[in-house]
């Protein structure tokens, strides 16, 4: 289904969240966030870029109170803790190979006084679910997998009767590729994504033996580059407060890793911003 899952998550999802809550938007959204049309990084609050992306969720995955729904790759919580506060009466399970995250979550739910939320730690490799749902949610975790038709047979056998999926992926409009690593000029591969893969847009259109595509949309990437640009400006910001966080994980070598990092986030916005967005971008099934 997957490959170097442990790399992958040991690349961006066990760093300490002290780094992630000074980086990212209030609900810690660790994916492209919505900006309206004109807006920008400048003017438009990433808290308010975070909120819209994940009411655009709700309406596209037709959620409503009262469902069980599963979210796979949960990141730091920003869709799960979401929705068990919006859908009180609903029941969410979510995913993450990623123990710091589940610590995280889970105490900010305890914060927000959530009872309808639990967390599971699993490698998507081997996870099953441990139950059936209405709604299984997924945002930018399948850039991660390569075997599409094992997963969605998988992911089919955890749906009720009637059940939906919906996923975000960050995409080109276009091509598919994966990320490979060749020698120490693919550091983007190297040091951030290892076992990756870039979907085209239409990807998942060719994997519709056990589900099949309702509806896809696709997203300008501006609203990826503006996100990333948002994170970057906070990153330099807090310098003073995040430099502490780099030298306990990263030692003597947090000096590179913070070019790194950096790098990371402006090599991403320009891929995203390329041809005003236009050919890489954001793709909802």
């Amino acid at each position: 289904v997957a490959i170097h899952t442990a790399t992958a998550n040991e690349q961006h999802y066990e760093i300490p969240a002290e780094y992630f809550t000074r980086c990212l938007g209030p609900r810690l959204k660790y994916s492209s966030c919505l900006y309206p049309p004109g807006g920008t990084w400048r003017s438009v609050g990433l808290g308010q870029a975070e909120e819209a992306m994940l009411e655009l969720y709700c309406e596209r995955a037709q959620l409503r109170d009262g469902l069980d729904v599963l979210e796979l790759g949960c990141g730091w919580g920003s869709l799960c803790l979401f929705l068990a506060e919006r859908y009180p009466a609903g029941r969410v399970t979510a995913v993450s190979n990623s123990a710091s995250q589940r610590e995280h979550i889970l105490a900010r739910a305890a914060e927000k006084g959530l009872e309808n939320l639990q967390v599971i730690t699993a490698d998507a490799v081997t996870f099953e679910a441990p139950e059936v749902y209405d709604r299984v949610m997924s945002v930018e975790m399948f850039e991660h997998m390569k075997n599409y038709e094992l997963l969605f047979e998988r992911i089919s056998r955890w749906l009720k009767p009637g059940g939906k999926m919906f996923v975000h992926v960050f995409s080109h409009k276009s091509y598919c590729y994966h990320f490979e690593d060749h020698g120490e000029d693919d550091w983007m591969t190297r040091y951030f994504f290892t076992g990756g893969t870039m979907p085209s847009h239409d990807l998942f259109l060719h994997f519709q033996k056990h589900l099949k595509v309702a509806d896809h949309w696709w997203l300008n990437g501006m609203h990826y580059a503006n996100t990333l640009r948002a994170w970057l400006d906070l990153m330099d910001r807090r310098k003073a407060e995040i430099w502490p966080v780099f030298q306990g994980v990263y030692g003597g070598e947090a000096r590179r890793w913070w070019a790194y990092w950096r790098l990371f986030y402006m090599a991403c916005e320009e891929l995203f911003a390329c041809g005003g967005g236009g050919g890489d971008g954001v793709s909802h099934y």
